[in-house]
């Protein structure tokens, strides 16, 4: 997948990120990268089945719909590894989404042409195009501190998918289980702690492993970035997320815009 936007330079793209609580969808001015109007939310359904979250898209895809044309195709994340379509994993969602064939479901359910990314990828798409990672060449890692830790690679602006570095064993533990955003909370670190004690070996195994160029670090902690980044000693260039809670949405309309051109 290429992430310069090529394919999809001008217009207005729709993109849905599905979460753990909400489904969030916009329209998206895919020049510029910036909601064409407010985001619709609503909450994921519980149980999160495929069929229970495919009408919630269809359904925000519909209110969005008429900002992008009749047709327009919408990106939509998924928080799990999403191969051809068909989910791999799931996390923070019904466990029945494994193997489920998502684009088809979506696709169905919203009449329009869908393409199915992972959350950290979308995310990752958008700050490259349009946010922290804007032209760069080089290896960009997007990592995002939340309930785990997302990642995502592109090289070269070039999407590598589906990669789950927030899962490589540190120290004898699950990175994710240590280092993420949750983690911090519930341990009570102090943002030093957490920055210096965790971060940074986790940062220092990654380097290791990709000798990136860029690291973007995304997930809603970063607005406090400040508080803690500093702290963090890399070779690469160490820089927080602009897109923020957006990127996801973005990030599949202008995929979804370039797999589907009109």
């Amino acid at each position: 997948m290429a992430s310069d936007g090529a394919a999809a330079a001008h217009g207005v793209g729709l993109g849905i990120d599905i979460g753990g609580s909400g489904i969030k969808g916009a329209p998206v001015d895919l020049g510029t990268g910036a909601f064409t109007t407010d985001r619709v939310k609503i909450h994921t359904p519980h149980p999160s089945t495929p069929a229970a979250v495919a009408r919630v898209v269809a359904e925000i895809a519909e209110r969005i719909g008429a900002h992008a044309g009749e047709g327009a195709p919408v990106g939509v994340t998924f928080p799990g590894v999403v191969r051809g379509g068909v989910v791999g994993t799931a996390a923070n969602v019904d466990d029945a989404w494994v193997g489920a064939d998502a684009e088809k479901l979506c696709g169905a359910a919203a009449g329009r042409p869908v393409a199915v990314v992972n959350d950290a990828d979308a995310a990752a798409v958008a700050e490259h195009r349009y946010g922290a990672a804007r032209g760069v060449r080089g290896v960009v890692l997007l990592t995002t501190l939340g309930t785990g830790i997302g990642t995502a690679l592109l090289t070269g602006g070039h999407l590598v998918p589906n990669t789950e570095f927030g899962h490589l064993e540190i120290d004898g533990h699950d990175a994710e289980t240590r280092a993420s955003s949750a983690a911090k909370e519930r341990e009570g670190l102090s943002y030093e702690e957490w920055a210096t004690e965790r971060l940074q070996r986790y940062y220092d195994e990654v380097e290791k492993l990709l000798s990136p160029d860029l690291i973007v670090v995304g997930g809603g902690v970063s607005r406090k970035a400040d508080k803690f980044l500093p702290r963090v000693r890399t070779r690469a260039e160490l820089v927080p997320a602009r897109l923020r809670n957006s990127a996801g949405i973005v990030g599949a309309a202008l995929l979804a815009a370039e797999r589907f051109p009109r």
